[in-house]
């Protein structure tokens, strides 16, 4: 085994992408450099430094914690370049402008240590063309690495080598973004636009000449082609905007300067309506306009034929919103190409369009026909790849649709499909690998070691790999859970699994019972169990909390009263999680609200993803955790405080809890007090369950124990009233209402331990007993009772 280690990364250029990408560095604990030209006026690092400053203001944040922003190193090209030849891998950022990437180049490469990885960020510049004057041994580690943005966020990142560039550097590369950084990789070809852009950028052309041709409007057009079709919910027209129209406008100019013999070249014209707005400085959502203007509170659409914008908010047809619901995708896409409502016609067109671009393109563009639909579906938000689609629907009926069309005049240019989409195959995926129209062949999934860390890699349709829903042995399954574990019944493996199947891992009495099982098997026949649902990678939660729909038959039948034993169910298992005889390890990843925060809490180890969102947000339907999420936090301040005064470490938890706070990343629940600095945080989601069996297991080879029940040291009286004395200032002042102020001297109440002296000590029982009472006694209240059933119908919390 040879190890690849990044010790420090350099970003050259503090741009928008540049500055992100060194942010990401730092959120997974890599030293980083972040470069610029020297300002010309005040401080020399100015640039960087007002770069640095913008990140803590981004929306998403770029940084897990804002924080750690000051740990960026700040640089310039005039007077650090020496810095160089402390890093392992340098990225370079700037503007897409190939003379000045080359102007860049010279300056730096006299300072590149001799084994350092150089890398361009281009979005679709020719990597061979920019290895220009290099000598051939740093040619040999140079290659092209394009995130997408925003960085933190976007799974995936392109990874383009030359001719020159030695193999080894790029599966360096791949090992290092996949598991220190948390990305999918592509491996793209050194062509204008790489995959990604290439075949997304033509899709958003195809998408704005068709709604041209079929008289639709950009509202409707984004709601026909945003999460009605599996895509990212922001559509065509609102992507565009956010992106930026005069950087769209950059992609397509390397387009229409590079591929001039491609039979879709007339597609590449930059479309009159976009070439105005950025002429008109309106470049989209960073201007204030673009085919979308935000006016007072209002969002008004562009209208194409006045060039004005008109009242937006259109949605699709009913007619058509109904066949895009439908499950069977051969029917869906039939249905579509066979109807007669405008919108559908435009639906079966874009489709049409993109399978015929890939078909025609996948050769030169991609190695196989996996990278284009792993491309878009990882830089482009689509649920569903082009490809996938495609086989998914019927590959040779909708061939042959597409086919008559190109026959018939319809489609976006004349060159025919390739003869290997008739060669009477069923599709490009199959359980041996995935058609390369290149070299003819079914390539099957790299090897690399770094994706044995990943039990269940992401699969495309028509694989036949078994996903983390139907692999291994199960012990146990109905519909809440499933008790399973990876190997056979011959030979187990020795770690248990409790994966949740309910809608979004909410807490029922399955689940419970599910808890209470899995615990029971793990501690006879295996080393720990991991907490772990199979969507965990694809943006499942982990759990958003207690099943309220679960307690109204409860409710109705036995009124208040009837709920109070499955809250005490609730409360016991989680208690049986935390002091089990087997580590029991939580794989968190996504949501982990109320009780799904309280759950993951009871756990002997969190091992999280970096995109985890926790919060105790009870008070949000009128209630107060009472799964032992105040009892844990009444606990773990009397830890921290280690005889101190508690009331200090108190108010954190408090208040997180009090505002229903929620973290926007691992690493700001562990500041909030979520997960423990020993916790893990994992940057790929799909590397979880990996990691999250390796803790179980060496916690039990080195000897693990069950915890000790400990007396529990509380603030009591004193901790009420001086938390409850801020409280009353926030009511007074008209900042909360008279209810969140009850709320929130509840919370004081149960973590202060009560009505007792400060410094008594009390056991978990107590603790947990105050949480059941004052959530009782909630319950009945006609404020809480507005703000579950508000909540229940509306999906939004009821302010009360």
């Amino acid at each position: 085994m040879t190890n690849f280690i990044v010790k420090k990364v350099a970003v050259l250029g503090a741009g928008v992408m540049g500055a992100q990408i060194a942010a990401h560095c730092i959120n997974a604990k890599v030293p980083v450099i972040l470069f610029d030209l020297p300002a010309k006026e005040g401080p020399k690092n100015g640039i960087v430094l007002r770069a640095i400053e913008n990140l803590k203001k981004l929306n998403p944040a770029p940084l897990g914690n804002k924080d750690d922003a000051a740990l960026i190193e700040v640089a310039n090209y005039e007077d650090n370049l020496d810095l160089l030849a402390g890093c392992d891998l340098i990225i370079e950022a700037i503007a897409e402008r190939m003379d000045w990437k080359h102007d860049l180049y010279k300056k730096v490469a006299p300072h590149i240590a001799p084994n350092a990885i150089f890398a361009s960020n281009t979005s679709g510049l020719s990597i061979t063309a920019l290895s220009e004057g290099f000598d051939s041994e740093l040619k040999a580690r140079y290659c092209g690495v394009h995130f997408f943005n925003p960085p933190r966020y976007m799974h995936l990142v392109e990874l383009i080598p030359t001719v020159a560039t030695r193999p080894e550097i790029i599966d360096q590369l791949e090992g290092f973004l996949t598991t220190t950084l948390g990305k999918g990789v592509v491996r793209a070809k050194d062509t204008p636009n790489f995959i990604a852009n290439r075949v997304g950028v033509f899709g958003m052309l195809a998408t704005i000449y068709q709604a041209q041709q079929f008289g639709l409007s950009v509202d409707v057009v984004d709601d026909l082609t945003g999460k009605k079709l599996g895509r990212a919910s922001s559509g065509t027209f609102r992507t565009a905007d956010v992106v930026g129209l005069d950087t769209m406008g950059h992609v397509i100019k390397t387009m229409q300067d590079n591929l001039t013999d491609d039979p879709f070249f007339a597609v590449y014209q930059t479309p009159e309506v976009l070439a105005k707005l950025v002429a008109a400085g309106a470049l989209g959502q960073k201007a204030g306009a673009g085919f979308y203007k935000k006016v007072g509170k209002d969002i008004q659409r562009l209208d194409f034929a006045t060039a004005q914008y008109v009242t937006g908010g259109a949605k699709a047809d009913e007619v058509v919103a109904r066949m895009l619901k439908e499950k069977d995708p051969v029917k869906k896409m039939k249905t579509l190409r066979e109807s007669t409502n405008v919108q559908a016609q435009f639906l079966w067109a874009i489709f049409r369009d993109a399978f015929h671009y890939i078909a025609v393109h996948s050769a030169s563009i991609a190695d196989n026909a996996r990278d284009i639909d792993f491309a878009m579906r990882w830089g482009f938000g689509w649920n569903v790849g082009p490809f996938e689609t495609w086989q998914a629907a019927g590959w040779q009926e909708v061939a042959g649709w597409v086919k008559a069309d190109i026959d018939a005049g319809k489609a976006l240019c004349n060159a025919p499909l390739p003869a290997w989409v008739f060669d009477g195959r069923t599709g490009v995926h199959t359980p041996e690998g995935s058609w390369s129209a290149a070299s003819s062949t079914y390539v099957p999934r790299s090897t690399l070691a770094v994706y044995d860390r990943q039990a269940f890699r992401a699969t495309v349709f028509g694989t036949g790999v078994a996903t983390g829903a139907t692999a291994g042995t199960t012990f146990f399954e109905d519909e809440s859970v499933r008790i399973w574990h990876e190997g056979t019944v011959a030979q187990p493996d020795d770690v248990l699994i409790l994966s949740l199947k309910t809608k979004m891992h909410v807490l029922g009495p399955g689940v419970i019972d599910g808890m209470e099982k899995a615990v029971a098997e793990a501690e006879k026949n295996f080393k720990g169990l991991v907490i772990w649902s199979s969507d965990a990678a694809e943006g499942g939660a982990f759990s958003a909390g207690a099943d309220l729909q679960a307690m109204l038959p409860l409710f109705m039948s036995g009124g208040v009263k009837a709920i109070e034993p499955a809250i005490v169910r609730l409360q016991q298992a989680h208690q049986g999680l935390k002091y089990a005889n087997v580590p029991v390890v939580a794989a968190v990843s996504g949501l982990a609200l109320g009780g799904g925060c309280e759950l993951m809490m009871h756990a002997a180890k969190r091992v999280a993803s970096i995109e985890s969102y926790i919060g105790l947000v009870e008070v949000g339907v009128g209630l107060i955790p009472a799964g032992g999420g105040l009892k844990e936090a009444a606990v773990r301040a009397a830890k921290d405080a280690k005889g101190t005064d508690l009331l200090q470490f108190l108010k954190n938890y408090f208040t997180n809890a009090a505002t229903a706070a929620v973290s926007k990343s691992a690493l700001e629940a562990q500041k909030m007090g979520y997960l423990s600095a020993d916790d893990v945080i994992v940057f790929n989601a799909y590397e979880l369950l990996h990691v999250a069996k390796v803790e179980a297991r060496a916690m039990f080879d080195a000897g693990y124990r069950a915890p000790m029940k400990s007396p529990v040291p509380v603030a009591g009286r004193y901790g009420m009233a001086t938390i409850t004395a801020q409280l009353v200032n926030m009511r007074d002042g008209g900042f909360i209402s008279a209810h969140d102020y009850k709320l929130g001297a509840m919370i004081a109440e149960i973590v202060s331990g009560g009505e007792i002296e400060n410094g008594a000590i009390v056991n978990e029982q107590w603790l947990l007993d105050l949480e059941r009472k004052a959530f009782m006694e909630l319950l009945n209240h006609p404020k809480t009772q507005e703000r579950i059933m508000g909540m229940m119908q509306t999906g939004k919390p009821v302010r009360n």
